[in-house]
């Protein structure tokens, strides 16, 4: 008999605008927080005489390896939370702490590959990722030390999406304070004080990394938690670990998609924009980082939301959530893209001020988020197939903008139009993009019954 919860989940009883209240504002709050990793450390290095441009122009280039370590945690975080939530909804606690244990041996175990390959080849990687003479040893100093804590950084991400699923959004919102607070205190004392440059702002976040590790570990340990990790019974079971393999392909391979986006993008750019507009496109990814999170926070406290209730077949609650979840997150994006409508000068000068990389910068970021709004609705609505267990369709979706659109589009509008053609690419591929997903969505929204029994 599963009698490991003995708690009541509210996340099939309470009403559906309130959870998302509850789930959707510590996930954003958080998101934002521990967006603040990247972001922080382009701000100070960005404005350091001694690394500047270069500086910013090292973390753009070593960004796309840490996406591929984020999708690791992404892979069997958002996969293993998934499974763990339909699990709890069917009322079946004691299988739902198999996944958890099953998860955390895989983002362990993911963590320690990084640290392994990472070291070996990091220098061969950064060069294949567009990496210039000017720019290596930038790149070099500040990845080098980030993969020694890829243990951290993966598990500590991946069990925080258990923690919502859980039934706690806010202790897995206070799991991302720890870590970006840290952070924060810690990158001006390290690239300033102690002026250690790429080193100290790397050092600086592992060692957050390293606090939030403690934090969720001891979560799962202790007595808040509905659904415990037991330690000794650490063991792999196959058919678990393909579920959680399965439901996480969709965010891993966007995640992936993201990271190829990116490296195709800075060779593009070097040919057609060199070092300068990396540096200016790296300043746009900060800052739409800071327009997407919100939107990520959204999707992350949707999700549990559709998982246990389609687990439940309480199939006119995961309706609502999805639509409460699209409204919420375009009207959320809408209030930083209006910023960098009418402020974007001041949003590029928080990086740096030489007059090159800021009337780059502000071209590009006009550009590039042009249809950002559109977003929104891409990112809940692809993700409501992840949710409901449904990962091939879920995939096709979360890979239209970036695999099938952006990336082509990159491309071909850079031969024919330079720099000025990369900018538009993104404008396109979102029109495009929101179409094929809206195809699929409200279709799936229809089968929701059929689609639940098979399960």
């Amino acid at each position: 008999m599963d009698t490991v919860a003995t708690h009541t989940n509210p996340l099939g009883t309470e009403p559906i605008l309130k959870l998302l209240m509850r789930f959707s504002i510590p996930a954003i709050v958080g998101m934002m927080v521990n967006a603040l990793y990247n972001v922080v450390d382009r701000m100070y290095i960005g404005n350091s005489p001694s690394l500047g441009a270069n500086g910013i122009a090292g973390i753009t280039i070593a960004f796309p390896i840490m996406i591929i370590l984020m999708a690791m945690g992404v892979l069997f975080g958002i996969g293993g939370a998934t499974l763990f939530s339909i699990r709890l909804g069917q009322k079946k606690e004691t299988e739902a702490a198999h996944v958890l244990e099953n998860a955390f041996l895989l983002l362990i175990g993911g963590g320690l590959v990084f640290v392994v390959v990472g070291q070996i080849f990091l220098t061969d990687i950064l060069v294949l990722f567009g990496a210039s003479q000017d720019v290596l040893p930038y790149a070099t100093s500040y990845l080098r030390i980030i993969l020694f804590g890829s243990v951290f950084g993966v598990t500590s991400m991946g069990l925080n999406h258990f923690i919502r699923a859980d039934g706690n959004p806010k202790v897995a919102m206070l799991s991302m304070f720890l870590g970006a607070g840290t952070n924060i205190i810690l990158d001006p004392i390290f690239i300033y004080a102690l002026d250690w440059g790429m080193e100290g702002a790397a050092l600086a976040t592992i060692i957050s990394q390293s606090f939030s590790f403690i934090w969720v570990i001891s979560y799962f340990l202790g007595k808040r938690s509905r659904v415990k990790l037991s330690l000794k019974a650490l063991k792999p079971e196959w058919s678990v670990i393909k579920l959680i393999i399965t439901l996480g392909i969709p965010p891993f391979a966007l995640q992936i998609a993201s990271s190829l986006l990116n490296v195709i993008l800075n060779k593009t750019l070097i040919a057609h924009g060199g070092d300068l507009g990396i540096s200016a496109m790296g300043i746009v990814h900060s800052l739409q980082t800071l327009l997407i999170l919100p939107v990520i926070g959204i999707n992350q406290g949707v999700q549990p939301l559709i998982s246990f209730n389609f687990g439940a077949k309480q199939f006119d609650r995961v309706r609502e959530a999805a639509k409460l979840g699209i409204l919420s997150s375009t009207a959320v994006i809408m209030v930083g893209y209006l910023a960098t409508r009418f402020f974007p000068v001041a949003m590029v000068g928080m990086f740096n001020r030489e007059p090159q990389l800021l009337e780059l910068g502000t071209f590009a970021l006009k550009r590039w988020f042009l249809f950002t709004p559109l977003v929104g609705f891409q990112i809940i609505a692809g993700s409501f197939f992840q949710a409901i267990g449904k990962s091939k369709i879920a995939m096709t979706l979360t890979l239209s903008r970036q695999g099938l659109f952006l990336i082509p589009c990159i491309l071909i509008f850079a031969h024919f139009f330079g720099m000025e053609g990369i900018l538009w690419s993104a404008p396109v591929s979102d029109v495009l993009a929101t179409l094929v997903t809206a195809f699929f969505f409200f279709r799936g929204l229809r089968d929701l019954e059929r689609k639940a029994a098979k399960i």
